[in-house]
């Protein structure tokens, strides 16, 4: 891909939470998460306890594959930073620089827009020198793209599910909470959540009645959280008759510890023990529609600048 007037400077940025390598490096991680406040010890312990479970989240490793898959897809460079690990923003920024890219599209690897994550990217950027200019983009939680990224997912997972189930079984939605306090003070990210699991739905010829949103993955933090939970929606459906449920995580792009220890972990043991079934379907991680998604992003904003 060429971009006119721009041959050489412009780039794609690509952002990220990050994940610690090991669980003796969980400390340090969750320092950078907290901006250098310490976490009580049996906090630290518990977040140990995940990584250790499920052996060590990919979440880095796997946003560097869909950054490589773009960079081939766009034949242009495409970079990839991590807000809380390795390879850390501002050091990205700094081999931009030296690089000699000028412009670049930044994409958060979160589709909806919240203060708690895509805020918190939007803020690493500061590192960045005056001679790299950014075009930032807010949030694509309805790309056509990735809404049809998810609904392959689905269609497959459900169709999988059908065989175990012996019919279909009642979907789950399911996004990152944040803090109560953060919606009620304007944030678009539960509007812009509960969007995508429309979009997607329709996609995937869901009726009204067939899903539902939940949040997941609330903090340990004190303090309200968005919710409805996902263990209360499995509740409610046990209480509407069904033995079964199917768990689509649409605020995620890839596995990390949200989805292999808090799903495929924690709410299977919870949907067990109440007699409940659960299934997921795949993570997106190199589905050829996401790096389409992207693709059409950063296409369209970088032409945009020429």
């Amino acid at each position: 891909m060429k971009i006119p007037g721009k041959a050489g400077t412009a780039a794609v940025l690509l952002l990220a939470h990050g994940s610690p390598d090991s669980v003796e490096e969980v400390p340090e991680f969750l320092l950078n998460v907290t901006g250098g406040r310490p976490l009580p010890p049996e906090v630290v312990k518990e977040v140990q306890h995940r990584y250790r479970t499920i052996g060590r989240s990919p979440l880095t490793e796997m946003t560097l594959k869909q950054g490589a898959l773009l960079a081939a897809k766009l034949g242009i460079q495409v970079y990839v930073g991590m807000r809380n690990w390795r390879p850390f923003t501002a050091d990205v920024l700094k081999k931009m620089s030296d690089d000699g890219v000028r412009h670049a599209v930044v994409i958060c690897m979160a589709p909806q827009n919240s203060r708690t994550s895509v805020g918190l990217y939007r803020n690493s950027l500061r590192a960045a020198g005056p001679k790299l200019g950014f075009d930032f983009v807010e949030s694509w939680h309805d790309q056509p793209s990735l809404i049809q990224a998810f609904a392959e997912k689905l269609k497959a997972g459900r169709q999988r599910t059908r065989r175990d189930a012996g019919g279909d079984v009642p979907v789950i939605f399911t996004a990152h909470s944040v803090p109560q306090r953060t919606i009620l003070e304007g944030d678009p990210y539960e509007d812009q959540a509960r969007h995508t699991a429309e979009l997607v739905a329709a996609a995937a010829t869901l009726e009204p009645t067939e899903w539902r949103l939940a949040f997941q993955s609330q903090g340990m933090s004190g303090g309200a959280w968005l919710g409805p939970t996902v263990e209360s929606t499995i509740l409610d459906l046990k209480r509407q008759g069904h033995r079964g449920v199917f768990i689509q995580p649409i605020g995620f792009l890839c596995d990390h510890v949200e989805v292999l220890y808090d799903i495929d972990v924690v709410l299977k043991q919870f949907a067990e023990s109440e007699g409940v079934s659960l299934w997921r379907t795949e993570s997106l991680n190199e589905s050829p529609r996401l790096i389409a998604a992207l693709a059409e992003i950063a296409t369209a904003r970088l032409r945009a600048a020429c």
